[in-house]
């Protein structure tokens, strides 16, 4: 599993644990798992995805962990589960934002809304996973362990050559140095221990500092750090007087949007967003700038 998958079940099974005294999982039952879950969603007010990943967790720590068989949970009080729209902003939005970027944010952000990506896709692309000749983004171990490949800006082209000039002159005198090399999955260090210094598997967009291995310990460069890019949007949502709640993951809402506006089939933009199931895309079509619910209304 992702190192964040591994942190989110780890911190569920202390709760759990924690809130029946400490008591050994052996000696809890399908009551105690029911009363916790339920405790989550009456007293908490966590969100539907929220407990369900508590379950998730759960689940993995008996059925993997334990090896015991759990009878199905029927007694739960699930927590309700909002229907929400996605914030969309509009494309003289999106460029106004865009322009209050300046630097690797503005690149970030423009490969975010140009492709489709999360954020994290975004930061975790390597030199290998950009085509700039046939314009694709080849996006790894995305949400659910998927690979998918989604398009690439021509407007970007020229911008990411200049980066990647600037980055392969900043890589060589890395390896002169011979500074610590790139995370990389914890087999493929094994199989390929010279990955973590190739010009391939490079970053994109790599972190300024060195930092632990969480497996081996040992000193490795990250990906540049999520929290520096949401900043850098945040600022420029303020700066550029949209009044939309927007964030990085908005400029994949409109992506999405403002392909179904230009006529692209909804089966294309599922596969470029990488969705499993078309009914997670159809909420695009209730955001499209057409009025409430795509209806032209009668006074126009």
């Amino acid at each position: 599993m992702s190192l964040r998958t591994e942190k989110a079940y780890l911190h569920w099974i202390r709760r759990y644990v924690d809130f029946h005294g400490r008591q050994s999982p052996q000696a809890l039952g399908p009551a105690a798992i029911e009363s916790f879950l339920t405790d989550l969603a009456m007293r908490l007010h966590v969100a539907a995805s929220t407990q369900n990943q508590a379950l998730a967790a759960i689940l993995f720590l008996y059925k993997q962990v334990l090896a015991t068989d759990l009878p199905w949970l029927e007694n739960i009080v699930r927590a309700s589960k909002p229907r929400h729209l996605p914030v969309v902003l509009s494309r003289d939005e999106v460029r106004r934002v865009l322009a209050e970027l300046r630097g690797t944010p503005w690149l970030v952000a423009s490969l975010l809304y140009g492709g489709g990506l999360r954020l994290h896709e975004g930061l975790a692309l390597r030199v290998k996973d950009v085509d700039i000749e046939r314009c694709e983004l080849v996006v790894r171990d995305g949400k659910g362990r998927k690979d998918r490949i989604t398009t690439l800006p021509q407007s970007l082209r020229d911008p990411l050559l200049g980066h990647f000039a600037r980055l392969r002159e900043w890589f060589d005198n890395e390896r002169r140095q011979s500074r610590p090399g790139v995370s990389v999955p914890f087999a493929l260090a094994h199989k390929y221990p010279q990955a973590p210094t190739s010009w391939a598997w490079q970053y994109v967009f790599p972190s300024v500092s060195i930092c632990s291995d969480p497996y081996s310990g040992r000193p490795v460069r990250h990906h540049a750090h999520p929290s520096s890019i949401q900043s850098a949007v945040a600022r420029a949502v303020r700066k550029s007087g949209v009044l939309k709640p927007a964030s990085c993951h908005t400029f994949r809402h409109c992506f999405a949007t403002h392909l179904l506006e230009s006529g692209y089939d909804i089966r294309t933009v599922q596969e470029l967003l990488g969705h499993s199931d078309v009914k997670t895309t159809m909420i695009y079509t209730h955001v499209l700038n057409r009025g409430g619910r795509a209806v032209r209304s009668p006074l126009d």
